[in-house]
């Protein structure tokens, strides 16, 4: 079990945004004690934060999160869960060149978006939650296993920002509302 929090479009920017979605990802630390990883920017569209707390259990020595994809780390990955299919996955994509960082399963969800756009979870077999920022293009896409076992709550921040987390608590300071979000 990991926690991923992300939040995009927030008219709160620098080193605040880094605070606050520092703050509200500590509220979810017991989801992933073995590391945190945040990254934030922002562009014409707001500001953009996304958060990882990690349970290591794939690649425990070089997986951490968000992972990063591209020779200028424009598109920005965090993920709660496992990519049952990612071996036959990165196998795929090794022979068509792409260089992978990691050895997490969860880095096999960089190529696949760059490949299929908002169809890439389709091709994924597992149990996942993840938020992607493709910086390039200023935008965000946000989505869940089929079944819907890895939760991931959406509020609506008083900004207008969108904020996704693994936990309610996680919004409930932040958001006017907040609700499952369903695949």
């Amino acid at each position: 079990m990991c926690g991923i929090i992300a939040i995009f479009g927030s008219s709160v920017r620098g080193s605040v945004l880094r605070k606050l979605i520092a703050k509200l990802s500590k509220r979810q630390r017991h989801r992933g004690p073995d590391w945190s990883g945040i990254y934030s920017s922002h562009s014409d569209a707001g500001g953009v934060a996304l958060a990882h707390e990690r349970l290591a259990i794939v690649d425990p020595e070089s997986g951490e999160q968000p992972l990063y994809a591209r020779d200028d780390d424009s598109l920005v990955l965090a993920v709660n869960g496992e990519i049952y299919n990612h071996r036959e996955l990165r196998a795929k994509y090794e022979t068509k060149g792409y260089k992978f960082r990691t050895g997490s399963d969860c880095e096999v969800i960089l190529p696949l978006y760059e490949e299929y756009g908002a169809d890439c979870a389709q091709h994924l077999d597992g149990v996942f939650a993840f938020a992607l920022y493709d910086a390039r293009a200023g935008t965000y896409f946000v989505a869940r296993d089929p079944i819907g076992v890895n939760p991931l709550y959406v509020g609506y921040a008083r900004d207008g920002a969108m904020v996704f987390a693994s936990e309610m608590k996680c919004l409930a300071a932040e958001c006017e509302r907040f609700e499952l979000f369903l695949p």
